[in-house]
């Protein structure tokens, strides 16, 4: 097959000089696309953590998506909504960030510890400038992780908190001295420390953290993080406040002068249509137009792009990859959907959310080397969410679908692989027709999870697993009739995973069709 043109190679490049993976893209729609796996080369597991997620005190994100209340007689366990967690448990969620966003720098923790008729009482001046009466506080949030079986990553208050009260939350989270911090955690009924890995020292202090240039934040940084100590067995993984898109001075600046003193740096990073941000147009979740539909994955496919743009500025100042990069915020941003309280955020979520969605995690995917933690914007009725809820009533959305059908990748092995496929041109630009990732679980199992960005044809796709003979391959396919399709409380199963039939094996070939505008999750044996 003769190439005609390459429009895009998204490639991850080892310290060995291996190239993972390579998309070709050629000009003719009808070729069949190639995807070749060295199964026997694989080297970076994918960190569970990459399918993280987020929760902030925003909209009905916490209060009524997570917390109901004891009292309530919507079924909870301690307050805690069990329709949600036993869903979310189905999807696996191996990090869970809170409280914030934005609202973390306006967070004062010692006002949502103890009984909770006595804690403060707060305007959320971020999100709806609403009441947050601090009934679910640290130890409601560590709670919901341990139903979970999630880590807790916690965003401290840099914007508007001292120094003292991040060192004192620490403490109180994760010390088993004699101490009055522990003391006092004891008194609200935890004896036992916590563990708690992942500390963000601020967010966003660029915009809502604070507004700071990155030479003030650096230097905060390195005091802040100077009292976040490891108590009693518990390590702390510090993690640096990164740009919002592209922001390469902030980046540059902040990895200068204080990147040896973090083990991570976030970085944000969302995606719309064509719609105009600056003047908050960001166009309808649900009606839109095929041109709409190719811009969103023009625009998801560029996170590619913007992640080797950042790891070249880190491998400047840490050319050893001792600094990991994760990007803690992530996802589509819609107009709030008509009819909902302003500065909630609430939006809908369609089959083309599912397959930037999908994009998105095949490309961390293949960034494993560096990429450990990514947290999708957010966990409930909140953005780019996994759940919606209506009072007592609750619905999967087509992203909770795509997270719950890449959990395969959890803990596995990244296989190098190189992609050939025809062209998708739905707006102005060429894009991939597929866009995939492969691992191998440690029984073996291959899993390869694709997706057709092209709504209008189905992809022929011919697999050839190099150095593998397998006898098998199952799988499972997420797709719609239309591409507006979405999930509501009347017809809460528009959009849901079925058996996917068309694949078969022949030696160390897969032959598999690839639906018009679908996510494919295919296993080997």
């Amino acid at each position: 097959m003769t190439l005609k043109r390459i429009i895009l190679v998204s490639t991850v490049v080892l310290m060995t000089g291996l190239v993972w993976t390579t998309i070709a893209i050629t000009q003719d729609s009808s070729e069949t696309s190639r995807l070749v796996v060295q199964v026997d080369q694989g080297e970076h597991r994918i960190a569970p953590e990459i399918y993280g997620h987020f929760a902030e005190h925003l909209g009905r994100c916490i209060y009524e998506g997570f917390w109901v209340g004891p009292d309530s007689d919507i079924p909870n366990i301690r307050g805690i909504r069990t329709d949600v967690v036993e869903a979310l448990k189905k999807m696996k969620v191996p990090v869970l960030r809170w409280p914030g966003g934005c609202f973390a720098d306006e967070y004062h923790w010692k006002e949502g510890v103890g009984p909770r008729e006595e804690r403060g009482r707060m305007i959320n001046t971020h999100w709806g400038r609403v009441i947050d009466d601090n009934s679910f506080g640290t130890h409601e949030f560590m709670d919901l992780c341990e139903m979970l079986g999630s880590e807790a990553y916690i965003a401290g208050n840099v914007g508007s908190g001292t120094v003292e009260e991040l060192q004192d939350w620490v403490e109180y989270m994760t010390s088993d001295k004699d101490s009055d911090m522990a003391n006092w955690r004891r008194a609200n009924g935890r004896e036992k420390p916590w563990k708690v890995k992942y500390i963000g020292i601020g967010n966003e202090n660029w915009g809502c953290g604070g507004n700071m240039t990155p030479e003030y934040y650096s230097d905060l940084y390195r005091r802040y993080q100077t009292y976040i100590r490891s108590y009693s067995g518990n390590e702390i993984i510090k993690v640096g406040c990164g740009p919002g898109g592209i922001d390469t001075h902030w980046t540059d600046v902040v990895m200068e002068r204080a990147g040896r003193y973090m083990n991570a740096i976030g970085q944000h990073y969302y995606v719309r249509g064509s719609g105009n941000w600056g003047q908050n147009q960001k166009g309808s979740a649900t009606q839109f137009d095929e041109r709409e539909w190719a811009v969103l994955m023009k625009n998801s496919l560029d996170i590619d792009d913007v992640i080797n743009g950042t790891l070249e500025i880190m491998n400047r100042y840490d050319p050893r990859g001792l600094v990991d990069l994760y990007i803690d915020e992530w996802g589509t941003w819609w107009d709030e959907e008509p009819g909902t309280q302003a500065g909630f955020l609430y939006q809908q979520n369609t089959l083309r959310d599912a397959v930037s969605a999908a994009i998105f995690l095949n490309i961390f995917n293949q960034h494993c080397d560096r990429v450990k933690m990514c947290n999708i914007a957010q966990i409930n009725n909140v953005l780019q969410a996994m759940i919606l809820t209506r009072g007592p009533e609750m619905i999967v959305t087509p992203t909770y679908h795509v997270f719950e059908m890449f959990n395969v990748h959890h803990g596995a092995i990244l296989l190098p692989q190189e992609l050939t496929c025809p062209t998708y041109r739905g707006a102005d630009d060429d894009l991939p027709m597929l866009v995939s990732s492969v691992s191998k679980n440690d029984a073996g199992t291959i899993h390869i999870t694709v997706c057709n960005l092209n709504p209008n044809k189905d992809a022929r796709l011919e697999c050839v697993l190099e150095g593998s003979s397998p006898n098998s391959v199952t799988g499972r396919v997420l797709t719609s009739g239309k591409i507006t399709d979405h999930n509501t409380f009347e017809n809460p199963d528009i959009v849901r995973p079925a058996d996917y039939i068309g694949a078969s094996v022949d030696g160390n070939r897969v032959t598999a069709t690839i639906p018009g505008k679908s996510v494919v999750v295919m296993t080997v044996k």
